[in-house]
């Protein structure tokens, strides 16, 4: 991508409403633009981040077995008095009617309606396990959204809803889940903490919250130092396999790790002073067991072996991706602006001609760019002609892990530079090795 051909509205200014990092950033980078409180336009440049994170949800989703599908936003509110929920949850709902005076309402979660779609096709344990998913955007009407895109009113979310037979088979479901976000966070360079935590809403006994820290987290948790060592689980991991994904999740949640609503003092004192690591936290996924919660009261049951109806059990698993995007900021960041990972970058890499216009630059450039996108490689492409603090300042700012520069001299000597974004090392190479050092370092 070439940036004069790319929409790329960057902010020389903080803008005052912009509390935390992330919403600094995230507006000075050009990637959200607000457009009323809690509720904001994703811009190219944030959009391929976004797209970049839903991938990666995606394939661990569906390694794991889980199914997707697509629900709709709006849903009808016969459904939450069905589950009794319509009165309970509160003025975070929002409320609608349609042209009929039909009670409607976008919807903040979509227990309700998996229930309903599950016990309209499956009759039998035999269909058994399911678990389905969807990514899609939610709306909570926050008493006081802030943070940017880290506590919106409109945000992106993927969630997905198990249903099995009995306990048994459902705390499977969880720990397959559990596993797969493990998997989730560390492929975008996240190292998230399982917390135990509340279930708030939603139901049921059994949570836990994924955690990263990070100091300007809204919450405090509580964890032994054990966790920062612990290993995360491969992509050969089985997910059929019950018993070893039940050694996973305890080797993940035998040390202590809770969030301050579910803090015990007594418990937390056992732990030694010096392993105990108190600290602020950023939450970036949470997952429910809530058993027949919704299945008793909406009628979704299954016969069983014996040819007996029973509810089936359930679980919920939540990600918010477009909350996620900014966490991600605030674990890397520094003062010149966002340090993206790999793997959830907006382009692999930032070609810098540093003099458009003068033709050493612009033949050592193209060509550049040629084999780079020839390799596969995402890149964009600074072909603007502006002074070169100022490329270099967006570049930083947007945080591209790799930048190839090319100035005149060096061109002309038939040399580039690269830069590392995380370290700042630079190394000067010839123009016929810069393709591969850059895919290696890919």
């Amino acid at each position: 991508m070439r940036l004069s051909r790319y929409f790329l509205p960057i902010l020389k200014e903080t803008p005052k409403e912009a509390e935390i990092v992330s919403h600094r950033l995230m507006l000075r980078a050009g990637m959200i633009r607000q457009q009323a409180a809690g509720i904001y336009s994703w811009l190219p440049i944030g959009k391929r981040v976004l797209d970049k994170v839903c991938g990666i949800i995606r394939e661990e989703q569906d390694r794991s077995g889980a199914l997707e599908l697509w629900m709709p936003t709006i849903q009808s509110a016969d459904l939450w008095r069905e589950s009794g929920r319509y009165d309970d949850y509160g003025k975070e709902m929002l409320r609608i009617q349609d042209r009929h005076e039909r009670d409607l309402l976008f919807g903040p979660t979509n227990e309700e309606m998996i229930t309903e779609i599950f016990r309209s096709y499956v009759r039998s344990y035999k269909d058994l396990p399911l678990n389905l998913y969807h990514i899609q955007w939610k709306f909570r009407d926050e008493v006081r959204p802030r943070f940017g895109v880290m506590r919106s009113r409109e945000f992106l979310m993927k969630d997905a809803y198990s249903f099995d037979i009995d306990y048994g088979a459902s705390q499977t479901a969880y720990h397959r889940m559990f596993v797969a976000y493990l998997r989730t966070f560390a492929r975008m360079g996240l190292q998230a903490i399982p917390m135990r935590a509340d279930t708030g809403p939603i139901g049921g006994k059994l949570s836990h919250e994924f955690i990263i820290l990070a100091s300007t987290g809204e919450s405090q948790v509580y964890c032994h130092r054990d966790y920062l060592g612990l290993k995360v689980p491969g992509e050969d991991v089985d997910f059929s396999d019950a018993a070893a994904l039940a050694g996973i999740v305890d080797t993940w949640t035998k040390p202590y790790a809770a969030t301050d609503e579910m803090h015990d003092e007594a418990e937390w004192s056992q732990v030694a002073e010096a392993d105990q690591l108190a600290a602020r936290g950023i939450e970036v996924g949470h997952i429910f067991h809530f058993g027949t919660k919704y299945s008793e009261p909406m009628k979704a049951v299954v016969s069983g072996p014996d040819g007996k109806e029973v509810p089936v059990s359930m679980g919920s698993y939540g990600i918010g991706p477009s909350r996620l995007v900014a966490a991600i900021i605030e674990a890397f960041h520094d003062d010149n602006g966002i340090i993206w990972p790999k793997a959830v970058a907006p382009f692999d890499v930032g070609l810098i001609n540093m003099k458009p216009g003068d033709a050493d630059c612009d033949r050592a450039c193209e060509d550049l760019y040629a084999q780079l996108g020839g390799r596969g490689l995402d890149v964009l492409y600074d072909d603007v002609d502006q002074r070169a603090g100022a490329k270099f300042a967006t570049m930083d700012l947007i945080g591209l892990p790799l930048q190839v520069i090319v100035g005149p001299r060096g061109a002309k000597a038939g040399e580039a530079e690269i830069k590392i974004r995380a370290s700042g090392e630079r190394l000067t190479l010839p123009l016929d090795a810069i393709v591969n050092r850059v895919a290696d370092e890919r």
